[in-house]
């Protein structure tokens, strides 16, 4: 089929750090499609994350750049209402697939691809899922629903659905094929994986410890723990909090937390209460995805808690992409895409297993050690990571190989 527009569909709102972190996709996208192509990107606009009328003019100039324009439609939760709107909204992305010369539907992830799946079926558009890894299965590993719960059972109808109708598969991790071979008795079509990229020309050595930084948040002489995401669904919760207080602990006046979120005051003092924590020593600060890297770059190491459940192994944390560009070890939990193996096996890091005080100590004990080392080798060791398992010729190559003119689509 040949090429022309693409309609990008995310279940995400535009200003959430899961868009704006990987914009770079939809960048080396829209770089192997024709010159005459453009992308319509589609994002579900949360509440939290409303954006000024400034906002929303300033994201399409710079969007337009690159020949991509924004769709944006308000998100309503899980429910009659949600699935009310649902209708029209797919009917309105309906007519943009045949009034915008749509040739191709690309989802970012199944939540989307559901509605891909859908529109898809009814415009006869050629679907392309990415970043497709287990949802409904996961939901129910975390505790957010139960196994037989009518929203486990939607979803994993609509992945199994995606699998068989896409023409192509682009999954995180190259053992997602023998998940939907295993799971979905599905052999797919054209399968090809990419992990999360980082743009590794925003996140460089120049944004590490930058002085004005450091002097304003008076992190001289400190141990900083930087955490870049969210708490709950597929994230652990107090655990980390339990696992910061024994960081606070052990290294006492030195240790700061800088976590980079959109959670509320509220929120992460209840978290902190309950395991001890001193958040008098955390800056917590949610800041436009631009100015993540000279943020991460102030921290010692990284910390990403996703929850250990079994699909897991099948996602791409792109904070560890982050934290590894800018020199970081990580603590991570088990079995993590490969992220984790990668981290144990170059002894960039540690593996949270043990959630018990002996456990973090343990933890703590191997990040001081790593830190206690040659700094610019270590530097240049995560960096060397980032850019062989991260770097953006992976994602390059895996969109070439679906959108080239030999591929099966």
């Amino acid at each position: 089929m040949k090429v022309r527009n693409i309609l990008l569909l995310t279940y995400w709102s535009y200003k959430d750090g899961l868009v704006q972190s990987t914009l770079i996709h939809v960048k080396l996208l829209r770089k192997v499609l024709p010159a005459s192509s453009w992308i319509y990107l589609f994002t579900l606009e949360q509440a939290k994350f409303r954006m000024t009328e400034r906002e929303v003019a300033d994201a399409e100039k710079e969007l337009a750049q690159y020949q991509i324009k924004l769709i944006r439609f308000n998100y309503t939760s899980f429910g009659l209402k949600a699935m009310l709107k649902m209708v029209g909204m797919i009917l309105n992305l309906a007519r943009i697939c045949f009034t915008k010369n749509i040739s191709h539907i690309q989802c970012w992830c199944t939540p989307a691809g559901a509605i891909g799946y859908i529109l898809s079926v009814i415009t006869g558009k050629a679907l392309v899922v990415e970043s497709f890894e287990p949802h409904a299965e996961s939901m129910v590993e975390n505790g957010t629903w139960a196994k037989g719960s009518k929203q486990f059972k939607i979803l994993f109808l609509l992945e199994k659905l995606q699998a068989k109708r896409a023409k192509a598969l682009i999954g995180c991790v190259e053992s997602m094929q023998n998940y939907i071979a295993e799971k979905y008795k599905i052999q797919p079509k054209n399968f090809t994986w990419k992990p999360a990229p980082v743009e590794l020309a925003k996140f460089t050595h120049s944004k590490k410890k930058e002085a004005g930084l450091i002097n304003k948040y008076g992190l001289e002489d400190k141990v900083t723990c930087v955490y870049a995401g969210k708490f709950g669904g597929i994230y652990l919760d107090q655990e980390v909090f339990d696992f910061l207080a024994v960081c606070q602990k052990y290294w006492g006046d030195q240790f700061r937390l800088l976590l980079l979120t959109s959670h509320s005051d509220k929120e992460i003092e209840s978290y902190a209460k309950k395991s001890g924590f001193d958040t008098n020593k955390m800056l917590k600060i949610f800041l436009p995805h631009s100015e993540i890297p000279s943020h991460i770059g102030l921290a010692d190491f990284g910390i990403t808690p996703v929850k250990p459940v079994p699909t897991k192994r099948y996602c791409s944390p792109i904070k560890d992409a982050e934290y590894w560009a800018m020199g970081l070890p990580i603590a991570i939990t088990p079995n993590i895409s490969d992220d984790s193996e990668i981290i144990e096996s170059n002894q960039i890091g540690t593996i949270i297993s043990d959630f018990s005080e002996e456990g973090y100590l343990r933890n703590i004990r191997e990040i001081e050690e790593i830190l206690n080392g040659n700094s610019q080798l270590l530097y240049e060791k995560t960096r060397a990571i980032a850019e062989k398992y991260r770097g953006e010729h992976l994602t390059e190559q895996a969109y070439r190989q679906v959108y080239s003119n030999g591929s099966k689509l």
